[in-house]
Formats: C-alpha cells, structure tokens, sequence
C-alpha cells in the first residue's frame, strides 16, 4: 500500500459550535505546532465569541475558511473531508493544546500502509492537575481508541477517506465510522508513540447530568456503529471522574464567586 509523506502544509479542519471557552488557545497552539495550508472550519452557527475569534486569526494567517452548517457531528466531518485539498489533512478539536513539535513528531509512525495516526488525548480535568491521574487517563484513552476511535488530533491520508458519507444521524461515534472506513480501504491507524493532545474539557463538561446525557448519546449511536459493548466498561472509570469532579467543581465556584 503506496502512503505518500506528507506535504509541508496540510488542511486541517475544525469543528465548532460555541467554542470560545478554549477557541483562542486551541488555534494558538495549531499555529504553533502544525504547518497550516487552510483550516477549514465547519461552524454549527455559533452565538458567541467563536466567530469573532475565527476572524482574528484570518486577519492574522489569511487562511482560515469558515462554513456554517446545521447537522450533526458526522454531518460537519463529511463536509470538512469533501473540502480538503492536501494528500494530508488533520482533525482538530476546538477544546485541545497540541504537544510541541506535533507535525514534525507525528511523522516518525508513517510507516508504509498507515493512513491515519491518532494523537493520544489526555482529558485536562479542570480540578485535578495530579501526573499520575493525568498518566492513569491516558492509559484509558489509548484503550478507548482501540475500541472506538477518536479525531481529537488526527493525521489523516486524503486518499484513505475518498468516497465516505458518515451516517448522519451520528452525533458520536462519527469517529468510529472513519476508523473502521479506513481500515475497510486496506490501510492502518496507528496511535502516535510521541504525540498527544491536552483536551481542556469546560468545567460544565464534568457533572453528573451531562455525564448521563453523553452515556445515552453514546449508547444510541453505539448500539449501531460501534462496539459499544466493550467500551461501556470504561463507563464506571468516567464515573468516578464525574463523581469527584462534582464537590471540586463546587468549591471551584465558591471561590471564584467571593
């Protein structure tokens, strides 16, 4: 299986729908760490500040591209894919800081047939800084990502991807879907032996309401599309995240109001 290297510049293609909480660090940190031929944005029609901060950036690059869209998660990857026009591109969440040097140290795992690799994603929990529990998450994302896949911060071959519709009714496990696509067209995803992303979660992520919410989102698409099964073991390990994040979160606030 032929895998071209990739080129000095790649598209790299956002998803964001009221994203300003971490919107300004995120593309700082893409800047910084990925050579950006355009970043083609796929907005869900933001009320906030996201736009307005997207347009900072063009005034600063001249390369941001911004495409609003109704639909869902799987609906707004679709469109990013059928825009991009590198050999490689890169899925970005607006809520992650990328690791030094990410471009240059993804490529030590193109290997001949690999079409996409997967930067390990390391939750940010907003009251827990502790390296241990931050080392312990990232052994279960690596887990995770083997069972149903993720775009956190992911190199992707363009060729790899031709031809794919993701199901709409997909709000998760979009993610899934692309792995397994690739996969079916004979190529491997790898995870990235030296590369990760910190995904800095808003502090409102880590409740138990939003928690129940995302388990039942998850359990919908999942049942279909992916091995949900299997992954739902993980579910007691994200509980007890949610479970200490709750009285954290509250002394957080307490704070933060006097």
């Amino acid at each position: 299986m032929n895998t071209p290297k990739p080129p000095a510049e790649i598209d790299v293609i956002l998803l964001t729908k009221n994203s300003q909480y971490m919107l300004s660090r995120c593309l700082s940190s893409a800047y910084r760490n990925v050579p950006i031929k355009r970043l083609i944005v796929i907005d869900g029609y933001s009320t906030d500040r996201t736009l307005e901060i997207l347009e900072s950036f063009n005034r600063r690059y001249g390369n941001v591209e911004v495409h609003q869209m109704d639909g869902s998660r799987a609906a707004a990857r679709t469109e990013g894919i059928c825009r991009v026009k590198t050999d490689w591109f890169m899925f970005l969440d607006s809520d992650v800081l990328l690791c030094k040097g990410w471009y240059r140290r993804v490529q030590a795992d193109l290997a001949e047939g690999v079409g996409a690799v997967w930067g390990l994603n390391i939750d940010k929990l907003p009251s827990i800084a502790n390296p241990w529990i931050l080392r312990f998450q990232g052994i279960i994302a690596r887990q995770c990502f083997n069972l149903r896949g993720g775009m956190h911060d992911t190199l992707i071959l363009r060729k790899a991807v031709d031809g794919i519709r993701i199901p709409e009714e997909l709000h998760t496990y979009e993610d899934a879907y692309i792995v397994r696509y690739i996969e079916k067209q004979g190529y491997s995803v790898q995870v990235a032996s030296d590369v990760c992303c910190l995904h800095c979660k808003p502090p409102d992520s880590w409740n138990l309401n939003t928690g129940i919410k995302a388990g039942i989102t998850d359990l919908q698409c999942g049942l279909v599309y992916s091995h949900v099964y299997e992954y739902m073991l993980f579910y007691p390990v994200f509980f007890l995240y949610w479970m200490i994040q709750l009285p954290l979160n509250g002394l957080r606030n307490d704070i933060q109001k006097k």
